[in-house]
């Protein structure tokens, strides 16, 4: 029988995928726990501090790879690799599949991957066809009859993924799938690619250009697999956990199942919610469950008002698609972190270790929470405002270029957001504490229901 703590969640640098990849689990029936990079370089893999037992699997959901990687350090990511080479699994899923591959030799020593996968990443060949997200069409190789393999031609989610630069003389990677085009779903920005007929896509190309042709996710591996000593890992740069995509949850049903986890059927990842309010229990008007509420509550109304505005557009229930230019993935993070933390925040503790739970989401909401609510007014007022100069801006931008300042808006989402790629601001701020108490009371969270 395994053990609660025999599958891993890398917590750091994951934000939305992290919460993701969690209730996948939950979905699936697997007990598991988010573990920090800190803990990581501690020992928590290989059952130290002593709190926890040994994990059978480290599952590090999408985000930063390069992020990861420095919050691991080198003590960090020497834990991972002793711990695969030790008969440990590790399964990735974009970012993570990223933070497994070799460094690239002009790559940051800071930021290396940990060289689990003789193969490197791929640069894009134009940066745009980066941008993709949606499902693609993939077909599963001839591997052989292993039972992490999917089969056939399936629907597989990506979310703006990379790619796997193929090493020759590697033939310890085994490709488990490939891509090979688009599904009816695909994205390019905020661009659908399913409504732009091959005749405009040439002409885009012939007469200006640009070729958004999607010929270039033809035959490029999807995901992998491999042996790194006595260990394995598996890479997948299509989201698996992704909610309601049945061919995906059912091929990572399969995967934990050859690696000896323990799964309760093939099941569906059920839909999250996160673009309407979910019934709570009632709440004391203070604590973090009333932060979380009201922090749901604005996050919610900001998004609304983008929507009315163009900026924003219902993508799925979990995710909102934006405007290219806009900080719309900061934004999607914000709100799976304030509706996970309200979820948590009013469960009940129905057992010792539940009740040390509540108890240590109290005690740090008592520090943070007042902090939270000041900075949360901060940012829903500042980013209504910034959101709706942005929209003035481009309305008058064909006649009057400079009618609002640059300079400005520049500023003002700097302080908001941080920089574009690197995030920052007060919203970083926020979402760090809100996961900071999701990570704390993640004993209270609940099993996800089919």
């Amino acid at each position: 029988m395994q053990r609660e703590s025999s599958v891993h969640i890398l917590w750091d640098a994951s934000h939305i995928w992290g919460l993701m990849a969690w209730r996948a689990l939950r979905a699936l029936g697997v007990p598991s726990r988010l573990v920090k990079a800190k803990e990581i370089a501690e020992g928590a893999l290989s059952g130290k501090p002593g709190r926890h037992g040994r994990a059978r699997l480290l599952l590090v959901p999408g985000g930063s790879a390069g992020r990861k990687a420095a919050l691991l350090g080198s003590a960090g990511r020497e834990a991972v690799r002793d711990f695969v080479r030790k008969g440990g699994t590790y399964l990735g899923f974009c970012g993570g599949a990223g933070l497994a591959l070799s460094p690239a030799p002009e790559g940051r020593r800071d930021e290396a991957p940990l060289g689990l996968c003789p193969w490197t990443r791929a640069p894009y060949v134009q940066r745009f066809q980066h941008l993709i997200s949606g499902h693609l069409l993939a077909r599963a190789t001839d591997a052989g009859a292993d039972a992490s393999r999917t089969a056939g031609v399936v629907s597989l989610p990506v979310w703006w993924p990379g790619r796997f630069a193929p090493e020759s003389g590697s033939p310890d990677v085994t490709v488990l799938a490939t891509s090979v085009g688009p599904d009816a779903d695909l994205w390019l920005a905020d661009l659908p690619l399913a409504g732009i007929s091959p005749r405009v896509l040439e002409t885009w190309r012939n007469c200006y250009g640009v070729d958004l042709s999607p010929d270039f996710l033809a035959g490029q591996p999807l995901a992998v697999c491999g042996s790194f000593g006595a260990g394995r890992y598996l890479l997948s740069y299509s989201h698996l956990e992704t909610p309601e995509s049945p061919a995906a949850n059912a091929w990572l049903a399969r995967i934990l199942r050859g690696f000896g986890i323990a799964v309760a059927g093939d099941r569906a990842v059920p839909a999250w919610q996160l673009d309407s309010e979910t019934p709570l229990p009632p709440a004391r008007k203070d604590g973090p469950a009333a932060s979380a509420r009201r922090a749901c509550a604005r996050i919610r109304a900001l998004l609304e008002l983008g929507v009315t505005q163009r900026l924003f557009f219902r993508r799925t229930s979990w995710l909102r698609g934006w405007r290219a230019g806009l900080p719309g993935m900061a934004c999607n993070n914000l709100m799976a972190a304030f509706a996970e933390l309200a979820e948590v925040a009013v469960a009940t503790a129905e057992d010792r270790r539940r009740d040390a739970a509540r108890a240590a989401l109290d005690d740090l909401w008592a520090r943070l929470g007042p902090r939270f609510d000041r900075l949360l007014d901060l940012f829903a007022d500042g980013a209504e405002s910034w959101f709706m100069a942005s929209r003035l801006s481009d309305l008058l931008s064909p006649t009057l270029p400079h009618a609002v300042d640059a300079r400005g808006l520049a500023h003002q989402r700097a302080a908001l957001f941080g920089h574009p790629m690197r995030g920052g601001g007060i919203a970083e701020e926020l979402l760090q504490m809100a996961e900071e108490g999701i990570y704390t009371a993640q004993a209270l969270a609940a099993p996800q229901a089919n």
